[in-house]
């Protein structure tokens, strides 16, 4: 019988557990915590349920609030794996012992620096793909404002882009933390505090997502959007006027995470899907079926043409380490709902 895919989008704690309880607990099935977009969770998801004979399933949520939710479900695990997203929340949960060591044989493909990227050393999360943090703009937006095309962070601050930009909320957003972290790394910590107050200004909202702020720039509903460019370079190939920005003063990057969740109930079929994320195939299939162009790390796949190269790019030395650390995470989550959002 051929393997059945499901998807199921975010659900309300109490229906998911409920719903969940008897579907994971079912031999040769897999459920998936899914916290990339939502094509390249049912792209992945597809085709390892196709090639491997298992009923698979995932739920898509950010990268936030799926740490919210695995650590609530510890004692009683509803999924088996965390799939995409950014690396910083997964690095945390292996620090809180929310997830399951395992070490593919397929890291040998991997670039080397992403081979045990998370701050918990012993392969608790391995790395599937590569963003760059930068801007979208929608130049007939501007355009029609009258306004020019920014090319820097600060050049955000204007006053002239008042309520024409978006970025997503740290609390729930990897995304966002992924940019709260980089402008410490690039200025330092009390600057980087007060150019998010000054941002701050021209934000018209704080999303919950990290890829709305693409979307809502695509659309012409906001001039600006912050966020990785492979969000924004999807938003281009379908036609939106979007020109993508990678900020003069230099700018970030994210690890898209996989991890095995501790206690997962179908541990064999977790390891597999490890194993077809990490492969040329598992990773082609991303941009191929799953419409998203971000850095592939297997080193012998085939990456997508829309996909940037880093080698060009004024990228920083993310420090991954201490970035991805607990204690860290939630202390400059905390001070940014205290002293960015609150006093908006």
């Amino acid at each position: 019988m051929k393997a059945r895919l499901k998807h199921y989008p975010l659900i309300p704690s109490i229906l998911g557990s409920i719903f969940f309880t008897s579907h994971v607990t079912a031999e040769g099935r897999l459920v998936v915590y899914c916290s990339t977009t939502n094509t390249m969770c049912e792209a992945a998801t597809k085709a390892f349920s196709e090639k491997y004979d298992i009923d698979t399933s995932f739920i898509r949520s950010s990268s936030g609030s799926t740490l919210a939710k695995i650590e609530a479900e510890k004692k009683n695990p509803r999924a088996d794996v965390w799939y995409g997203g950014t690396l910083d929340p997964q690095s945390q949960a292996g620090e809180m012992n929310l997830l399951h060591a395992y070490k593919s044989p397929q890291l040998k493909f991997i670039m080397e620096e992403f081979r045990d990227p998370a701050k918990r050393k012993g392969n608790y999360s391995s790395a599937v793909y590569m963003g760059i943090l930068g801007f979208g703009v929608n130049k007939d937006r501007l355009a029609e404002k009258g306004l020019p095309i920014p090319r820097c962070w600060k050049d955000l601050t204007k006053p002239i882009y008042k309520d024409e930009i978006q970025i997503a909320d740290p609390q729930s957003s990897g995304t966002a933390y992924t940019a709260l972290a980089t402008f410490i790394q690039l200025w330092d910590e009390e600057k980087a505090f007060s150019y998010f107050k000054e941002l701050g200004k021209n934000v018209s909202q704080y999303t919950k997502s990290g890829v709305a702020p693409s979307r809502n720039a695509a659309r012409g509903e906001i001039a600006i959007g912050i966020g990785f460019l492979h969000d924004y370079s999807l938003e281009q190939s379908k036609g939106a006027p979007l020109e993508l920005i990678s900020p003069c003063e230099g700018t970030g990057y994210e690890i898209g995470g996989v991890s095995i969740l501790k206690g997962a109930r179908n541990l064999s079929n977790a390891e597999k899907f490890l194993n077809f994320v990490l492969s040329r195939e598992g990773q082609e299939t991303a941009w191929k079926k799953g419409e998203t162009f971000q850095i592939l790390t297997n080193t012998t796949a085939e990456q997508s043409p829309s996909a940037l190269n880093p080698k060009q790019l004024n990228l920083i030395n993310y420090d991954m380490s201490k970035y991805g650390a607990s204690a860290e995470r939630k202390r400059l989550i905390n001070k940014w709902v205290n002293t960015v959002k609150r006093g908006q």
